[in-house]
């Protein structure tokens, strides 16, 4: 009488392993996606509602509307320069 494992369902348990793992890390990217762009998004705002509170003592704003607001969250900090440096030159 054997009790040994055959290695054919060794090779199935380690092939199920790679297989949960390779499927738990493509689920895992869009949730990373997501997050950094909700992380951009919120720096963004706040960042840009501090340069219209700052700029409101020099006579200088980013208005405010669905345009810049897509451009501060996509981009954030970044984002947010650009705007100064384009609303500076124009």
């Amino acid at each position: 009488m054997s009790i040994g494992i055959e290695l054919s369902v060794i090779f199935a348990y380690a092939l199920g392993l790679i297989l949960l793992y390779i499927i738990g890390y493509v689920l895992l990217f869009p949730i990373r996606l997501i997050i950094k762009l909700i992380y951009n998004g919120i720096i963004g705002g706040i960042l840009l509602l501090i340069v219209n509170f700052i700029g409101q003592f020099w006579g200088f704003s980013i208005i405010i509307n669905p345009i810049t607001a897509l451009i501060a969250g996509f981009l954030g900090v970044p984002g947010v320069i650009m705007m100064l440096i384009l609303k500076w030159i124009l």
